[in-house]
């Protein structure tokens, strides 16, 4: 009984990163999904940053480009 539950939960599929609804959150605390840009404010300096993934860990990158205002 207990080899067929475990050749059951090997036959079940895993859900993929893909399906996991992954977020960054800006420092104003509004989430922003994987792939999407806004404007940061950090210590005084203002950047925009992209939101990805490291790992299994959402980040901001700094994409290196100032805030577009307007």
């Amino acid at each position: 009984m207990r080899t067929i539950a475990l050749l059951t939960l090997l036959v079940l599929p895993l859900p993929s990163a893909a399906e996991l609804p992954c977020q960054c959150r800006s420092t104003q605390g509004e989430l922003f999904d994987v792939g999407s840009q806004a404007c940061l404010t950090v210590d005084g300096r203002s950047f925009m940053a992209l939101c990805a993934m490291s790992q299994n860990v959402t980040i901001w990158r700094d994409t290196g480009s100032p805030c577009v205002t307007g």
